[in-house]
C-alpha cells in the first residue's frame, strides 16, 4: 500500500461509517476501526473494503471494462466531459464522493481542479476499488454497495458525483451537508449514436432524463444544467475501447469484432452528455442513515 493511499484514508476516515454500527472510524496502522470496536482491513492495494453480509447482487464493472476505460480515458476523448464535471463541482475544500467511481477519472480531475478538497471513490467491484486507490494522491478508495446504503456519515460531503453510473438520491441527499450539490453526468440520445447501430450497443434510454426528474424529485431541487457535446474521432482501438468500456462490455468479446475491423481507420463519433447539478432541499421528510445490522 503506497503511503499517499494510507494518508488519503486517514484523512476521511472520521467521515466514513461503520457498516455494523453507523459510527465513525480511527485509522490504526492497517486497519479502520470504530467506537464499538469494528474493524476493516486496509488491502495492500491501498483500498478498504465496508460490504458486510450477504453478497452483493450488484456485479460493477469488470476489469477487461475498467482496462477498456482506462485505455479510452487516457486518449483524452472525454476530457471535455471531464472539464464539465469539474466546472460544476465549482470550487470546494470539502470532502467529493464519487459513486460507481470507476476507474476514479472524473473523481481525479476534480481533485485537479479543487486543490484544497479530499476524495472518497467509492465502487462495487473490486478491481474499480485498486484503481481508485492510485487515481490521485487525495483519493481514498472504498469498496460499497451504494444500494444497501453509503458508508457515510450524515451531512459529511460537499460534494456527490455520479458519472454513467447508478445512484441513489436518498442517500446522496443524507450524506451532503445542507449547501453541498450532486453532479449528475448522463449521456444522451446522441451520445455514441454512430456506434450504437453498426455495433449493436446498449442504447440510451430516450426517457432517461424524465425518469432522472423523478428519482430526484423529493430529495433534490435542480440547480443547473448543461449538454457538452462534440465530435470525437476514433481509430479503430479507441472504437474497441469505447464499446467494451459500457454496458456492452458484459455482454460482448470486442477484441476480435469483424465489424469493427470493417470500420474506416478513423470515425468522427458524437459524445453527448447532460451534465445536471442538484441541491439536497431543505426538508428530507423521513430519511434514514445506513441501515445496521442488529
Amino acid at each position: 500500500m503506497s503511503p499517499a493511499s494510507r494518508s488519503a484514508l486517514a484523512d476521511v476516515a472520521g467521515l466514513l461509517a461503520c457498516p455494523e454500527c453507523g459510527l465513525g472510524f480511527e485509522p490504526q496502522d492497517r486497519v479502520l476501526r470504530c467506537g464499538t470496536g469494528h474493524s476493516f482491513d486496509i488491502a495492500r492495494q491501498g483500498y478498504v473494503s465496508l460490504l458486510t453480509g450477504a453478497s452483493t447482487k450488484m456485479t460493477g464493472d469488470t476489469a477487461a471494462m475498467l482496462d477498456a476505460r482506462a485505455a479510452f480515458q487516457s486518449g483524452g476523448h472525454f476530457a471535455p466531459i471531464a472539464a464539465a464535471v469539474a466546472a460544476a463541482v465549482g470550487s470546494t475544500s470539502g470532502t467529493v464522493l464519487e459513486i460507481g467511481a470507476g476507474t476514479g477519472y472524473y473523481l481525479a480531475g476534480v481533485l485537479d481542479a479543487a486543490p484544497d478538497a479530499n476524495g472518497i471513490a467509492l465502487d462495487v467491484a473490486k478491481s474499480a476499488a485498486r484503481r481508485g486507490a492510485r487515481a490521485h494522491p487525495r483519493a481514498a478508495s472504498v469498496l460499497a454497495d451504494a444500494w444497501r446504503g453509503l458508508p457515510i456519515r450524515d451531512g459529511a460531503l460537499s460534494r456527490v458525483l455520479s458519472v454513467f453510473a447508478p445512484r441513489n438520491p436518498g442517500e446522496a441527499a443524507r450524506v451532503l451537508a445542507a449547501d453541498g450539490s450532486f453532479v449528475i453526468a448522463t449521456p444522451t440520445e446522441r451520445h455514441l449514436a454512430e456506434l450504437i447501430g453498426p455495433l449493436g450497443m446498449v442504447t440510451v434510454d430516450p426517457d432517461k432524463d424524465r425518469r432522472l426528474g423523478e428519482a430526484m424529485s423529493g430529495h433534490f431541487d435542480a440547480l443547473d444544467r448543461a449538454v457538452v457535446e462534440y465530435s470525437m474521432k476514433l481509430g479503430r482501438a479507441d472504437v474497441a475501447h469505447v464499446v467494451g468500456m459500457g454496458p456492452s462490455g458484459h455482454h460482448a468479446d470486442v477484441s476480435d469484432d469483424p465489424r469493427i475491423a470493417a470500420m474506416p481507420e478513423t470515425v468522427e463519433v458524437t459524445a453527448s452528455v447532460l451534465v445536471s447539478t442538484y441541491r439536497p432541499q431543505p426538508s428530507w421528510a423521513g430519511r434514514q442513515g445506513l441501515r445496521t445490522r442488529s
